[in-house]
C-alpha cells in the first residue's frame, strides 16, 4: 500500500453476498471496521479497501461499469466482478452512507476517464506515422541534399532510391550492411552521418 494514497475512510459493518444461495449475506466482520477509498497513482486506479486485524475483507478495484446501490437507508452494496462476489457494507447512519456512495460515483467516473485517456495513449501509439522516414531528419543532422551516400565508408556509392526495404543492392552488401534496416541504411550514410 506504499503508493497508494487513502482519499476517504469511514466505518461500516462489511458482509459479502453467499456464494452458493447469491441470496444471504454473511458477515465479513464481527464489528464495525474502517473501509477505506485508496488512490494508486502508478496504476492509476480506485480501489476500496477494508481490514479486519491484518486480513483485507475487502478489495476491490473500481471500474467505469459498477454500480453501487443503496439498498436501504443505511445498506449499500456493489458487486465485483473480479472478485467475483457482491460486497455489502451497514453504516450508523443515513449521512455515512451518502456520503460512501457519493465517493464511489466520483471513483467511478475518474476511472471512466482514466480508461478514456489509456485508450487513447494506445490508440496514438499504435497509429502509424503520417511522415514518411526519408521527411524525419534529426536536428543535429541536416536533410540529406544528395541523391548520393556512401555505404559504410567502403566508397561505394549509393543512390537513395537504391536502399529500399526491397532493393537488390542489399545482396551486394557486406553482411553487417545486409542486416541493416531501412533507417540504419541512412544513417549508415557518410552525407547523413556528417
Amino acid at each position: 500500500l506504499g503508493r497508494e494514497q487513502p482519499i476517504y475512510s469511514t466505518r461500516a459493518h462489511v458482509f459479502q453476498i453467499d456464494p452458493n444461495t447469491k441470496k444471504n449475506w454473511m458477515p465479513t466482520s464481527k464489528h464495525a471496521v474502517t473501509v477505506s477509498y485508496f488512490y494508486d497513482s502508478t496504476r492509476n486506479v480506485y480501489r476500496i479497501i477494508s481490514l479486519d486485524g491484518s486480513k483485507a475483507i475487502i478489495n476491490s478495484t473500481i471500474t467505469p461499469n459498477m454500480s453501487f446501490t443503496k439498498t436501504s437507508q443505511k445498506f449499500g452494496q456493489w458487486a465485483d466482478s473480479r472478485a467475483n462476489t457482491v460486497y455489502g457494507l451497514g453504516f450508523s447512519s443515513e449521512h455515512h452512507l451518502a456520503k460512501f456512495a457519493d465517493k464511489f460515483a466520483e471513483c467511478k467516473e475518474a476511472a471512466r476517464l482514466a480508461k478514456e485517456k489509456s485508450l487513447e495513449k494506445m490508440e496514438l501509439a499504435s497509429s502509424p506515422s503520417q511522415e514518411s522516414p526519408a521527411d524525419i531528419h534529426s536536428p543535429l543532422t541536416p536533410p540529406v541534399t544528395s541523391d548520393l551516400c556512401r555505404v559504410n565508408g567502403t566508397g561505394d556509392d549509393v543512390t537513395l532510391s537504391d536502399v529500399s526495404p526491397n532493393s537488390e543492392l542489399q545482396s551486394d552488401l557486406s553482411p553487417t550492411t545486409q542486416s541493416l534496416g531501412h533507417r540504419d541504411m541512412f544513417k549508415a550514410c557518410q552525407v547523413c552521418s556528417l
